[in-house]
């Protein structure tokens, strides 16, 4: 179950639908097994710009997005701004430490994912 605040996405969907985004998005690769991913999920929308629009990956679900994306440790956070990658974010879930760190990557031009 994706939690609220979150649009479910999964390896069928994952491309087409950040393809689609106006604005801000947040990506986050999670696992209910895993604690930390479920603070991540309490704290994303509270420190989230916003309109920032939040989706979230089930990593157990969707094993080879997972795999794509070389993730070996969740939580992953990746942004993405009107369907162009930008980077994968690995910061405090503070908007202290959130907002600067998408500051920073969103003043570089979109990259290539992973």
């Amino acid at each position: 179950m994706t939690p609220a605040g979150f649009q479910p996405l999964d390896e069928f969907d994952y491309h087409r639908r950040l393809a689609a985004v106006d604005g801000l998005a947040l990506v986050l690769f999670s696992s209910a097994a895993c604690a930390t991913c479920r603070q991540v999920e309490r704290l994303l929308p509270a420190a989230a710009p916003a309109g920032a629009q939040l989706f979230m990956v089930d990593a157990q679900k969707s094993v080879a997005l997972t795999r794509a994306f070389d993730l070996f440790h969740l939580p992953g956070l990746f942004l993405y701004r009107d369907g162009h990658y930008h980077a994968r974010l690995d910061c405090q879930v503070t908007p202290a430490a959130l907002r600067p760190a998408m500051a920073k990557a969103l003043a570089e031009p979109a990259q290539e994912e992973p």
